[in-house]
């Protein structure tokens, strides 16, 4: 063998080699970088499901919690603010919500899955204001029946939020993803590919 040979040989190695080690060198240097494009322990957690007891709310009683950050409104609706669903009806902007966010199993009167419990995202969607829950008759103006009124514009909703027609507020509060786990717990963020209209 040749000394031309042997360099040629020599060199097609080292070649190869710190093809090799460049390589493996490239993939370590981007493996921070790759990794930072995955969300963080509590990144993950803020978009995670969660899930609530609902078996202490009391008819008429709203509670608030957070999910994504934002604020999700929980209602136990009373027999005479669902009655007060159909007086209203013709004040409405979409009544029917065909223009507004839900799920398909909230796409009925109530805009939820079981007529009491209504959970909606507490975010006005006019300017991201967060609505007051004023569900006493007359307690906003002269024929309210209850709902949610956003003091930042005006814009007014009702029990099943649902916005009033001549507000600045375009579409209802939006429904979020659910389901029910039981009888009283309820998870926010997921809603198992769940199907079914009220109860």
């Amino acid at each position: 063998m040749s000394a031309d040979e042997m360099d040629t040989g020599r060199r097609r190695f080292l070649t190869a080699t710190a093809s090799v080690i460049g390589g493996i060198g490239a993939v370590c240097a981007a493996f921070p970088f790759l990794a930072s494009w995955t969300p963080s322990i509590r990144a993950r957690a803020l978009g995670a499901p969660i899930d609530v007891d609902i078996s202490k709310i009391e008819p008429g009683q709203k509670i608030t919690v957070a999910w994504r950050g934002q604020p999700i409104f929980i209602v136990h609706r009373t027999r005479e603010e669902l009655d007060g669903l159909t007086i209203v009806a013709e004040h409405l902007r979409d009544p029917l919500s065909q223009e507004s966010v839900q799920p398909t199993y909230a796409d009925n009167i109530y805009r939820s899955i079981k007529p009491d419990i209504l959970v909606l995202i507490g975010i006005c969607t006019h300017l991201g204001c967060v609505p007051l829950y004023k569900p006493e008759v007359g307690s906003v103006e002269t024929g309210w029946e209850g709902g949610f009124f956003c003091p930042c514009h005006g814009s007014k909703y009702d029990m099943a939020g649902r916005v009033y027609k001549g507000v600045p507020a375009p579409l209802n509060l939006p429904v979020p993803p659910y389901q029910y786990i039981n009888d009283t717990l309820i998870r926010v963020g997921d809603d198992g590919q769940q199907g079914t209209g009220a109860a």
